[in-house]
């Protein structure tokens, strides 16, 4: 029965005629809120001193207005097709092949095209195409607002026609004078550009072609051409290699043009008992040393030394006896190559003829397999030489013009202003450049171009493989391909297209146009072709870099995984991108060893807030100075500096985009190490950007699990037991398996779909690719430099980076476990807090888990979070009101909460706050709003494509035909996307391995995301 009875709130209740009682009844407050007042002006509320009382009066108040203000959505309005193409499906996404080349990076790629918009890259696997960071990040570059849009003619817009005229008459002056003309360009592996500019040199005569790479390569170039009679690279198919010495290359990065990683990680995970053995020598921590076996920590000068050691040891047969960690560590490589005979190779980065002659002789005497001087790579041309007489030719007016393209040559070159006052003596002097740059502003004409994604073109990545550039969009801009220019001057009516189509009749051999340009590449038949190595007297070049001297200090100059070159620079994916090694982002800065920096008085330390900053020095390399903070890297080596290329851009970039400082002055004949180096403390300190502040395990071997190849093997152990310990718990005060107990109910997960990602450790070398690929899929904000140190970064997918303590991660777990008492534990894991000198790396990505019995869901008061069917985690954003309770929850720490409204919103004035920048949008991810959480959703719009298309052809899903963003651009196979409950899915396989394990086990959340043991090669010959 109804009670009643009445319950009095307050003795005014009791009155009847009260007047507060009537107030209340309208009003929840009897005085008026002064909200406005309050809230309204930013010094009233930094100056207030707001009871507790009307504190939460104004909570409540805010908190109601804000509930009320999320039941109204956003209103977009959109525009139906009057006429639909016939070749547009709304909400079915085209696909075409095509190819990216730069000039620093080379690739086959497929661009996924929604309405017309490119918004994501793929890497062609069909003609086994890879991808990098910021391949995967390029497509954002196409919707740059800052880009070139127009011609100029010495700072303002003109016609093509009016550009045309004024050059094709200065090119005529410059030929009736009879000087030659310059054409200065990037790397170009292009048959029909090469064809024009042939063309050119028919009109005008006297033309001078130019190859000029920012980062070099041409002591490479210049050795091999001197061995093998081509200027071209060797390629490397490390697959194949059993041993890999490599003496400061950094063949994981961006060494000789990168794309080594697939066959490196198929050597690297441990088949049938065998995995490739991996030797690094080196100055800087790069991710082919993290990624070693052995790591030996060297100078760049002493580098020279452990390759003619080396050299003298494996081809002369003479071992020096000479007492020191160096010479010990090169004589156990030399046995070790011995031993593995043709399946070893030598690689070197040292920018020296002479030491890259060495490097080859070794590979040639040893008949490596794994080096391949035949089909060789296209991916670098660059001539130092040349561009040096170039420059001097240009100061002595030997040059009447100029034609710059796709080069940066004002913002790169170490003698800028060399260049810069050779442009003044030349008569016409031309840049074609999508980017509004510092050459721009240097030369006379300065012409648009489009973006690779709008552009036709050729490319010759490797010999006998020739890729074809198609246009995926029309020209956002009034831009013209320079091929276009060049049959315009020599006044050819035929467009660039057809031009390219014809000349490529003679390399296609019969092959249709339209299928080479439908798959991307066309690959011709391998030819028996053999290559005859020149004589040359390695032992006279070994001599001349002997004679190469060091000195106290000095500076080693690398690219970075995210920002390249710096021709990327105005591209926020890749500025908040954190650097695999040290996980900072939007700078560089000087990395120095722990060692140096105490003798140096130099110091990294974390602020109130968490946040890390350094001290600051100034940096003086032959007589060029320039202010740099330091960031303190375990792995340096003593006496070494490192200091990364591609940053301190200012022109055509946004204010936020202008980060880090030039480290092209500092680059003195294109040659990577710096000898006249001199450091200097300065007061101050600078506030870095980094997102992981704790860099050890500290012993959680749970975590990170490792073991070596010896104990893999040994067959008489049982991998659960030992190498792979399944976590223990007390049940009725026994121990069992942490994955025998559950708290839930099990459901039936064998009916439908169920999917699993697997990470395998062993092959995942930290290179960032599938963090922007997951941007591009998920419409994941940028949120910059500010937010970042303030740990607010929206990455829904993360790699860590481990450091160990002990020479390994296990002689952690041990140091840990002989901890004796409570002050003899807690002095251990406050040592276990600092890395190695030179430690081991791991590499784990981590993302949602998407956990069976996931603890983000049993705390949402919403049920904005649940668990699917198919395994994943969702997230309904329209249900969530950020309570962040399912954040607090997660072990895993994988979720990311919306503080802003980082849309249309100018504190964040990315490519979210730009018209154009949103064209990159994927249609079928919603832009998350303030006050939401988001993470990893296992790509479940991807997932339910493939559903829905297997469905529509009236066939079951495929084997492995399940991928996510991330799997799908992993290029060494370490990410594996698939469906459990399919037998023939690679991913079914991979769960059962001996080696699989699942992050933080113990604590029973039963993920879905399996990683894999890290295995090490610790054999010594």
């Amino acid at each position: 029965m109804a009670s009643n009875k009445k319950y009095w709130k307050s003795v005014e209740e009791l009155n009847e005629n009260s007047s507060i009682v009537d107030t209340l009844k309208n009003n929840e407050f009897v005085e008026e809120i002064p909200t406005n007042e309050f809230l309204g002006d930013k010094e009233n509320l930094e100056s207030s001193s707001t009871s507790r009382r009307d504190f939460l009066k104004y909570v409540g108040f805010t908190t109601a207005a804000a509930s009320l203000a999320a039941c109204e959505g956003p209103v977009v309005k959109s525009i139906p097709y009057v006429i639909k193409p016939d070749d547009i499906i709304p909400g079915v996404a085209d696909y075409y092949a095509t190819t990216i080349a730069d000039g620093f990076d080379f690739a086959n790629i497929l661009v996924k095209v929604r309405e017309g918009r490119p918004i994501k890259i793929e890497p062609n696997k069909d003609v086994n195409g890879s991808t990098n960071a910021r391949v995967q990040a390029s497509v954002l570059s196409l919707y740059d607002s800052n880009r070139l849009k127009a011609p100029r003619l010495k700072g303002a817009e003109v016609s093509w026609a009016d550009a045309d005229k004024g050059i094709i008459a200065k090119l005529n002056e410059v030929k009736a004078a009879g000087l030659p003309i310059a054409v200065l360009t990037s790397t170009c592996a292009s048959p029909s550009t090469k064809n024009l500019i042939g063309k050119l040199n028919e009109t005008y005569g006297n033309v001078i072609s130019v190859a000029y790479d920012a980062v070099s390569e041409s002591a490479a170039l210049d050795a091999f051409e001197k061995m093998y009679g081509s200027r071209a690279l060797p390629d490397y198919n490390l697959e194949k290699a059993d041993v890999i010495v490599s003496i400061g290359a950094d063949f994981l990065g961006d060494w000789q043009g990168g794309n080594f990683e697939a066959g490196y990680a198929k050597g690297r995970v441990p088949s049938k008992g065998k995995m490739s053995r991996h030797v690094q020598f080196e100055s800087n921590m790069t991710l082919s040393g993290a990624n070693a076996d052995k790591r030996v920590m060297v100078k760049p000068s002493e580098q020279n030394l452990a390759l003619i050691k080396l050299y003298q040891a494996v081809v002369k047969g003479v071992a020096t006896r000479e007492a020191s960690p160096l010479n010990d560590a090169v004589q156990k490589a030399a046995a070790q190559i011995k031993k593995a005979g043709s399946k070893a190779v030598v690689l070197t980065g040292i920018q020296d003829e002479n030491a890259q002659l060495i490097a080859l002789e070794i590979n040639k005497a040893i008949n490596s397999e794994v080096i391949d001087v035949v089909n060789t790579k296209n991916v670098r041309k660059g001539n130092d030489k040349a561009v040096a007489q170039l420059i001097s030719d240009m100061n002595a007016g030997k040059i009447g013009a100029v034609i710059i393209n796709n080069s940066n040559p004002v913002y790169t070159l170490s003698n800028s202003a060399e260049f810069v006052e050779g442009l003044k003596k030349v008569k016409l002097s031309v840049v074609f450049s999508s980017q509004d740059n510092e050459t721009v502003d240097a030369v006379e004409y300065a012409l648009a171009t489009p973006h690779y994604l709008e552009a036709w073109g050729d490319v010759v990545i490797k010999k006998g493989e020739y890729s074809v550039m198609q246009p995926t969009i029309k020209p956002l801009f009034n831009t013209r391909q320079f091929q276009d220019a060049l049959l315009a001057w020599t006044g050819s009516s035929t467009s660039y297209y057809e031009f390219l189509k014809e000349s490529s009749a003679e390399i296609l051999g019969g092959t249709s146009w339209n299928q080479v340009v439908h798959d991307g590449m066309f690959k011709s038949e391998s030819s028996e072709e053999t290559v005859t190595a020149l004589e040359i007297d390695v032992d006279a070049a070994a001599s001349e870099l002997a004679k190469v001297k060091g000195s106290d200090l000095e500076l080693a100059l690398y690219t970075k995984t995210a920002m390249g070159d710096g021709q990327m620079a105005n591209n926020p994916w890749l500025q908040e991108l954190p650097d695999p090694i040290t996980r900072t982002t939007w700078d560089n800065y000087l990395t120095m060893s722990k060692a140096d920096a105490d003798a140096l008085g130099v110091v990294n330390y974390n602020v109130a807030n968490g946040a890390l900053n350094g001290s600051i020095v100034e940096l003086t390399v032959n007589g060029v100075s320039e202010k740099l903070p330091v960031y303190v890297q375990p792995g340096q080596a003593k006496g070494s500096l490192g200091l990364a290329l591609g940053y301190g851009r200012t022109k055509g970039l946004k204010q936020e985009m202008q980060t880090g400082k030039n480290a092209y002055q500092f680059y003195k004949n294109a040659n990577n190490t710096q000898s006249d180096v001199s450091l200097k403390l300065l007061a101050g300190e600078h506030e870095f950007a980094c997102i992981q502040l704790h860099n050890t395990l500290m012993g959680r071997g749970d975590i990170i699990k490792e073991t070596t190849l010896d104990i893999f093997n040994d067959h008489s152990l049982n991998p659960k037991k030992s190498w792979n310990k399944v976590p223990v718990v007390s049940l009725d005060h026994n121990e069992v398996e942490a994955t025998s107990v559950d708290l839930w109910e099990s459901f039936d997960r064998t009916v439908g779909h169920h999917f699993n990602l697997s990470i395998d450790l062993n092959a995942c070398t930290g290179c960032g690719a599938c963090v922007v690929a997951c941007h591009a899929e998920n419409n994941v904000p940028v949120v910059g430099k500010a937010e970042m140190r303030k740990s607010r970064d929206m990455h829904w997918l993360r790699i860590d980076r481990y450091y160990s303590h002990e020479e390994t991660f296990a002689g952690d777990v041990e140091l840990k476990e002989a901890g004796k008492g409570v002050i003899g534990y807690k002095d251990t894991m406050a040592a276990l807090e600092d890395a190695s000198e030179n430690p081991s790396v791991a590499f784990q990505p981590v993302m949602c888990q998407h956990c069976n019995h996931a603890p983000c869901e049993t705390v949402c008061p919403v049920a904005a979070t649940s668990h699917g069917r198919q395994g994943q985690n969702h997230m309904a954003y329209n249900r969530c009101v950020g309570t962040r309770y399912c954040a607090n929850n997660c072990p895993y720490k994988v979720r990311r909460f919306n503080w802003f409204n980082y849309p249309n919103n100018s504190e964040f004035d990315y490519n979210m706050n730009d018209d154009l920048g949103k064209m990159v949008l994927n249609p079928d991810v919603t832009v998350r709003s303030r006050g939401v959480m988001e993470k990893c959703s296992m790509c479940i719009q991807m997932t339910q494509a493939t559903i829905l298309k297997a469905k529509k052809e009236g066939r079951p899903v495929n084997a492995n035909e399940f991928e996510t963003a991330c799997s799908n651009a992993c290029s060494t196979g370490a990410m594996v996307f698939g469906d459990v409950n399919k037998k023939e899915d690679k991913v079914t396989e991979l769960v059962n391995d001996s080696r699989s394990y699942h992050l933080l086990e113990h604590i029973g959340t039963q993920p879905n995301v399996v990683y894999h043991v890290k295995v090490k090669n610790t054999q010594e010959a």
